[in-house]
């Protein structure tokens, strides 16, 4: 039984997670959630965001991509996603880890929504002091 080449990872961003998923091929398949790339991120410096990891690493055309995101919206999603790129390239090649490390791609963002506390209109929003 022959076994298929495949590099995965995970990225995480915001609430957004992505198990990503590497297959050597001519870089046709972007696929996310089953669907096209192009369908799933309509707009067109979303799907810039995926592609850097590729760009920046000369590994364009080189991988088929096949991705399962969920939570959060969809600039989290794209960026968990590149982050899970950067890590399945990593897998791939220790060689690119300077690159991506230098693009800021390995760099896994921490940055959560504060929570809303009681009593308090939002995380941090007071009610109005009055005086009299």
């Amino acid at each position: 039984m022959a076994s298929i080449t495949q590099y995965q990872a995970v990225g995480r961003r915001k609430t957004s997670t992505a198990r990503v998923y590497l297959r050597p091929g001519d870089g046709t398949t972007f696929e996310i959630n089953g669907r096209d790339a192009a369908e799933y991120f309509p707009v067109a410096w979303r799907r810039r965001t995926l592609d850097q990891p590729f760009v920046v690493t000369d590994q364009v055309g080189s991988f088929n991509v096949k991705v399962n995101a969920s939570g959060g919206g969809l600039t989290g999603q794209a960026e968990a996603i590149r982050l899970g790129i950067a890590r399945a390239l990593v897998e791939f090649d220790e060689e690119l880890r300077g690159p991506l490390r230098d693009a800021g791609f390995l760099t896994r963002d921490d940055r959560m929504v504060e929570r809303k506390k009681y009593g308090q209109p939002k995380a941090r929003k007071k009610s109005q002091y009055s005086k009299r």
